[in-house]
């Protein structure tokens, strides 16, 4: 193995920490590409797909929140 696979391979075995923000930072550009590639195949005209993409976005946006608040709910009622 060369020393570029090696550091690669050390991702799996001792995996980065990465911080709230940096992981809703990240949820942001992942939402986004996904909204659009789903709109971009879905609408009938391309002139509607950035407000259809846009929408969507924040639709995904919006249910992980949500997803999150009632996750957390749950824990503080039931398992804490």
């Amino acid at each position: 193995m060369n020393a570029a696979s090696t550091m690669l391979a050390m991702l799996f075995v001792d995996p980065m920490q990465i911080g709230s923000g940096a992981r809703f930072a990240m949820l942001l550009p992942l939402a986004a590409s996904v909204s659009v590639v789903y709109k971009t195949i879905r609408v009938d005209s391309l002139r509607s797909m950035p407000r259809a993409a846009m929408v969507l976005w924040m639709t995904i946006l919006l249910g992980m929140f949500a997803v999150g608040v009632g996750l957390l709910i749950v824990f503080r009622l039931f398992l804490a």
